[in-house]
């Protein structure tokens, strides 16, 4: 009777302990997206290219005549001019190719300054082609697929990854940062590389963005 109560008892402390490392990984993964999207606007810029969502959006309007469509990718203040302007390209639509491409082109730049200014920044032209991050890309795979599996389990590997080496590295001239000045300073460097690292993933998890100014 002992034998199997203790058992049971270490049975339920490995389920315990396997739930803890499941629930941390889901942590994990949900800070990893509040970086990915908080970030996105300055990093990634995909929303500026021409296989990027907004552009993607804007085609499939024109193909079907439906403005609303593309409508939630701009303001509240912007849907008048978008809609505007989309009629006028549509009806261009079957007419003379080289004046179409023209005002199609002046459509997707339109939509794609006016979308950028939601986020905060300015119009630097429409980017080619591929010109995403990997990240972004995988992640727009698992919004289609419907399954963020994959993504989870490599991007999680991957911050850990940079996490590690950043520790692996300041912990490394830790031992030697009084040696010389030269050595100091590179303790430095990486100290506040690393810490700052994990400061910025803390703002996010504490307040919802990046909490470090620099």
């Amino acid at each position: 009777m002992n034998l199997q109560i203790t058992t049971q008892k270490s049975n339920f402390s490995k389920s315990q302990k396997k739930g803890t490392r499941i629930l941390n990984v889901k942590v994990i993964t949900l800070l990893l997206f509040s970086v990915l999207f908080f970030s996105a606007q300055n990093t990634f810029a995909h929303c500026d290219s021409y296989d990027g969502p907004v552009i993607k959006v804007a085609s499939q309007a024109l193909e079907t005549n439906n403005v609303n469509l593309i409508l939630k990718w701009v303001s509240e203040a912007d849907e008048s001019e978008v809609t505007s302007l989309f009629q006028k390209t549509y009806k261009l639509k079957n007419g003379d190719k080289e004046t179409y491409t023209i005002v199609e082109q002046h459509f997707f730049e339109t939509l794609v300054r006016l979308h950028r200014a939601t986020e905060g920044m300015g119009y630097t032209g429409i980017k080619p082609a591929g010109s995403a991050s990997p990240i972004v890309k995988m992640a727009d795979k698992s919004i289609e697929s419907q399954s963020v599996d994959e993504l989870a389990t490599k991007f999680t590997a991957h911050i850990e990854k940079v996490v590690r080496e950043k520790y692996e590295k300041v912990q490394k001239l830790n031992l030697v940062k009084n040696e010389s000045l030269e050595k100091g300073r590179a303790y430095v460097v990486a100290y506040v590389d690393y810490t700052h690292t994990l400061e910025g993933i803390s703002g996010i998890i504490k307040n919802g963005h990046g909490a470090h100014q620099h």
